[in-house]
């Protein structure tokens, strides 16, 4: 009787009992059945992957089905009497100037400025088409309301902020954690707290620099001797919050501003003297080591000993609270409620983030307020103040004034009266996109979806490395991102040549491109749906005719006719098609990204 046996026992298996060519044919068998059997598991997986792509793909080009029209505004945050004033005032300009004023553009310009703006991109196609379906009354200013609720804008205007809080540079190795402090911006900006107590916290921030990200604005002015650079942070404190350089005020009297002198900056240095790195992180001490009061001191040139100076303000020294450490009252100093250089400050730089120009140019170098006078920043600081100190308010302003909707197209016939136009903000600046929006619309135009918090991580992984990349080849503003800056040839030559150009245009799997050529019902929305995605406005129509032409002249086309018409006389090679449809869309969009009216805001 056979056994059939086990490794390790005496029984034989079974398999040597079958006669010798039985078993031979048997294996053929078995090997025949594994091998398909593996191929069909293989093929299987396959035509999964390949739904599930497919599906990935349709949910992603299928730009019509979106989330509702945003929500009415509530009554009590109706900001139209203010959007009025400021109106006012610039149109009495106008008029008093005798100036010709700018047509007043579309409404996808204007959702392409804003987005620009508050995200740091262009507009998605999926936010455009779900713009051009809002039919609602209001429809501007319930779309930013809109985005000042996404998070993209926090962590694009956090960014922007850190640049005139700290700059943009790693600084000291540990104590200083600049990821830190923009998180913290951008939760601030999420819940909308005031900016006045944000200011507070930043001017008075104590502990860990981990723990309370606000103290980072103190870390960062750390030097060698682990002490801290009270100059730095002075000059700093007024550039920032007040709108004014004094930095030159430190060593003599501010040479073209007699207003500052030498001792009002060292009065403001005085109050960070406190201030200090220890294990628990930022502390102020009011007595050191030898248990006297901890005071500043400057040697003077020549001097052996350094002099006491008094902390002081260099103007209402009675809004200087009475109690509390001397950064808690410098704190409370800045935001005070009647000091016009806070509001007038924060009003210009929100001006400047919102159009890619200050109001007043230098950004830090504003006129001092006039009393009894009132221009554009007064009224915007006033609202500002009258609705809990919120940068929302002042974007919701600037958003909804006739100057953002103004063109930029001149009629002007010389460049002195174009030159008066764009001083009065008559006609709408044209303003080099800053590096970050130039990689950040490329990236978000390669995509039918908004780049957000909800997107896949390895989409959001992709984009940072490349916003990266892009930003060491291209190069960065650093703090002083205001100022007017001229493109260069290498940075040309990248968007033209680069790797980061070439995979946004490509037609290939998930792109934009792809997308639309796919989804698209004929060869017109193709066109329409690639100048949408890019520029955020529909071509021309002797744009849309050359591009027309081009796609109705490609292989498919060729394949089409003859399909059609199987009898026709075949044409020439001469004549023959040689590009296909997705060598057309591919070069459309390399070539709308490479348009001047890709890289500037208009």
């Amino acid at each position: 009787m056979a056994v059939a046996g086990r490794a390790g026992t005496s029984g034989l298996p079974l398999s040597k009992n079958i006669p010798a060519g039985s078993r031979t044919r048997m294996s053929k068998l078995l090997e025949f059945w594994e091998f398909h059997e593996m191929r069909a598991a293989v093929i299987i997986f396959a035509l999964l992957i390949a739904a599930l792509v497919l599906k990935v793909a349709q949910m992603a080009g299928r730009v019509e089905q979106l989330a509702g029209s945003p929500a009415v505004v509530a009554d009590d945050q109706q900001l139209g009497p203010a959007i009025t004033r400021l109106n006012a005032k610039f149109r009495q300009q106008w008029q008093a100037e005798n100036l010709l004023v700018g047509d007043t553009v579309a409404d996808l310009t204007v959702l392409r400025r804003l987005s620009l703006a508050m995200f740091g991109t262009v507009p998605s196609l999926e936010d455009i088409r779900a713009f051009e379906h809002d039919e609602q009354p209001n429809r501007i200013d319930r779309w930013v309301v809109k985005m000042l609720q996404d998070s993209r804008y926090s962590d694009y205007f956090s960014e922007r902020l850190a640049r005139s809080l700290v700059g943009v540079e790693d600084g000291p190795f540990i104590v200083f954690r600049r990821d830190r402090m923009t998180a913290w911006l951008a939760a601030q900006l999420r819940k909308d707290v005031s900016w006045s107590q944000m200011t507070k916290e930043l001017i008075a921030a104590e502990g860990l620099w981990t723990d309370r990200p606000a103290a980072n604005f103190i870390t960062v002015a750390r030097m060698e001797d682990e002490s801290l650079n009270v100059n730095k942070l002075a000059g700093r404190t007024v550039r920032t919050f007040l709108g004014q350089r004094i930095d030159c005020a430190q060593c003599h009297d501010h040479p073209f501003d007699p207003t500052w002198k030498q001792a009002d900056f060292e009065g403001l240095a005085a109050f960070y003297c406190q201030a200090s790195l220890s294990p628990g992180g930022v502390t102020d001490y009011q007595t050191g080591k030898d248990k006297q009061e901890v005071v500043y001191k400057v040697i003077d040139p020549g001097a052996e000993t350094g002099r006491v100076v008094p902390s002081a303000v260099p103007f209402h020294p009675e809004w200087l609270p009475a109690d509390g450490g001397l950064r808690y009252r410098l704190a409370r100093w800045v935001t005070h409620k009647d000091n016009r250089r806070f509001e007038r400050a924060t009003a210009n730089r929100v001006w400047g983030f919102m159009l890619g120009k200050p109001l007043h140019e230098p950004v830090d170098d504003l006129p001092h307020p006039v009393d009894g006078e009132t221009d554009a920043l007064d009224i915007l600081g006033q609202e500002f103040r009258a609705r809990g100190d919120r940068l929302s308010v002042l974007i919701r302003m600037i958003a909804m004034s006739d100057v953002f909707r103004l063109s930029s197209e001149s009629s002007a016939d010389n460049d002195d009266t174009y030159t008066k136009q764009v001083q009065a903000w008559a006609v709408f600046p044209l303003v080099r996109l800053r590096p970050e929006q130039v990689i950040g619309s490329l990236f978000q135009a390669g995509h039918v979806r908004s780049i957000d918090q909800n997107s896949n991580p390895f989409v959001r992984v992709t984009k940072f490395g490349n916003e990266n990349d892009f930003l060491n080849e291209y190069g960065d503003m650093g703090d002083e991102e205001l100022l007017q800056q001229v493109g260069t040839i290498p940075q040309a030559l990248l968007r033209m040549n680069g790797r980061f150009t070439a995979e946004q245009s490509k037609v290939d799997a998930l792109s934009a491109p792809a997308q639309i050529l796919n989804f698209s019902p004929d060869n017109a929305a193709v066109i329409d749906n690639c100048y949408l995605a890019c520029l955020c406005r529909f071509p021309a129509v002797d744009e849309r005719a050359y591009f027309l032409n081009l796609l109705e002249s490609t292989t498919e086309a060729a394949a089409e006719k003859r399909k059609a018409n199987p009898e026709a006389p075949a044409a020439s090679p001469a004549l023959k098609p040689t590009r296909t449809r997705a060598q057309v869309v591919e070069d459309l969009v390399w070539t709308l990204f490479n348009s001047p009216e890709f890289s500037w805001n208009h």
